[in-house]
């Protein structure tokens, strides 16, 4: 019995030391390009026996497989090191100097200002503002209490009854705020941040006014037949009067919030070369690295035996990254490789062909497992002829039509949204109807899935896409 634990207590310390290495290799893999940039710097920062370079000369293959004897590593990475700078000195001689461009770019940089807020937006509009001390305090205080939408997210009864400040002082500073930019600033709610756009707008007594002070609910709703009933005007009426309500902004303070767009770097290329669809991998965002020459001074300044195995295992660590790199981008290329073979109508005609595909189709292809498919497609991008699309966009589950021919949800997607985009907007289609028109196309599919696709889309139901 001791004998066993022990071989189990080894089998686990055998474990606990590959284990760091493929978590390093999984999160490569998983990585996607501008964060695996990051990662590879703070390589470079943690292990002196790296080196970026600026071609794509990897140290797998100059130097074969990893060897035990660390004189011939030595050795051979000494060679290698000697190629590399005779290479780098002829390049420096054809290529201009970059200290002048690093310079401007630095500088670019440098003199990026951050966004404003909105909050220093108002404040300061209530700087210049003719007003007392005193309101202009409860102001102040009122700016501090405004959600990102612009709306004010405190009442003033609230604020009269905790902070006892009288009522008409809250008023008037809550009156200044409004006055300011963006037009609706400081509302209470959307209808009263509507009527303040349009009061400034000189309609204070327009039907657009009495709409949103009295009939905003059915507005919202698009029920426009009992707007104009109980306004005594048409319905046409009540529709222009709405069209031009829809130009004003819900949301004033929104334009002043943190940046949502995501800026994604293609880790796939898809192109048309010669008749044939091509994958090229983006690599040229990607830091290209070698063994550098640091581990020479390490060598010389070391006292020995310990200074040769701290350099062994950097040297081997910085081997392990530069192949785990290699692999990744192989996985990568293979994986693509293969969705473009099986894409090749999307990429012909656009999304309305794209096929069901599932990823332990690809797998069983590539020859990998289903999680590596999943790992390498995480947060990676395809450029293709009809846009960048993230790589998992191409595995989706379909439908098999009448005449036998497969279709994935999201080519179902594109035509639904083909289909009310053609309606008539005085009589839209129902979901029945559009599950009666997708079975005409030979696209059998339950009316709960149609509203769940139009939902998907954002595509209201077919009463609020009347118009009158």
């Amino acid at each position: 019995m001791p004998e066993q634990r022990f071989d189990q207590f080894q089998s686990l310390q055998q474990q606990q030391t590959i284990a760091p290495q493929m978590q390093q290799s999984l999160q490569l893999l998983q990585t996607p390009t501008l964060e695996l940039r990051q990662l590879i710097h703070q390589e470079l920062v943690q292990n002196p026996t790296l080196e970026e370079e600026s071609t794509d000369i990897s140290l797998e293959e100059a130097s074969g497989a990893e060897e035990d004897d660390f004189d011939r590593e030595f050795a051979e990475l000494s060679q290698l090191d000697e190629e590399w700078r005779e290479y780098m000195a002829q390049s420096r001689i054809s290529s201009p100097k970059r200290d002048d461009a690093d310079e401007r770019h630095q500088f670019v940089m440098d003199s990026i200002v951050g966004p404003i807020t909105l909050q220093d937006h108002l404040l300061d509009q209530l700087n210049f503002a003719d007003t007392s001390p005193r309101i202009r305090q409860i102001a102040t205080m009122l700016v501090g209490n405004i959600g990102e939408n612009g709306f004010l997210q405190v009442s003033l009864e609230d604020l009269c009854f905790d902070l006892g400040i009288p009522m008409p002082d809250l008023e008037e500073a809550k009156t200044l705020v409004q006055s300011f930019d963006p037009v609706g600033i400081g509302a209470v709610d959307l209808r009263d941040c509507l009527l303040i756009q349009l009061e400034r707008l000189g309609k204070h007594h327009s039907l657009e006014y009495r709409i949103v002070d009295h009939h905003l609910d059915d507005l919202a709703r698009k029920r426009y037949p009992q707007i104009a009933k109980k306004l005594s005007v048409t319905p046409e009426q009540i529709t222009r009067a709405a069209e031009f309500i829809a130009t004003l902004d819900p949301r004033p303070g929104s334009r002043f919030g943190d940046d949502t767009n995501t800026y994604v770097t293609p880790d796939v290329t898809v192109e048309r070369i010669g008749g044939e669809w091509t994958v090229t991998m983006n690599n040229e965002q990607i830091p290209r690295l070698r063994i550098s020459n640091a581990y020479k001074d390490l060598m010389a300044t070391g006292d020995g035996r310990e200074a040769r195995a701290y350099i062994r295992e950097k040297i081997r660590a910085g081997k392990f990254l530069i192949k785990s790199i290699h692999q990744r981008q192989q996985t990568i290329q293979s994986i693509a490789s293969e969705i473009v073979a099986r894409q090749e109508g999307f990429l012909d005609h656009g999304p309305s062909r794209l096929k069901p595909m599932n990823m332990a189709q690809i797998a069983e292809k590539v020859g990998v497992h289903e999680t590596t498919v999943s790992r390498a497609v995480s947060g990676k991008y395809m450029a293709t002829p009809h846009g960048v699309f993230e790589m998992k966009y191409f595995f989706t589950t379909g439908y098999e039509t009448e005449d036998g021919e497969t279709l994935s949800n999201t080519s179902v997607k594109q035509t639904l949204a083909e289909m009310i985009g053609a309606e008539d907007p005085k009589k839209p289609l129902s979901d029945q109807r559009l599950v009666e028109e997708l079975e005409r196309k030979g696209i059998k599919i339950a009316r709960r899935t149609v509203a769940k696709y139009r939902e998907e889309l954002n595509i209201l139901p077919s009463h609020m896409r009347r118009s009158y």
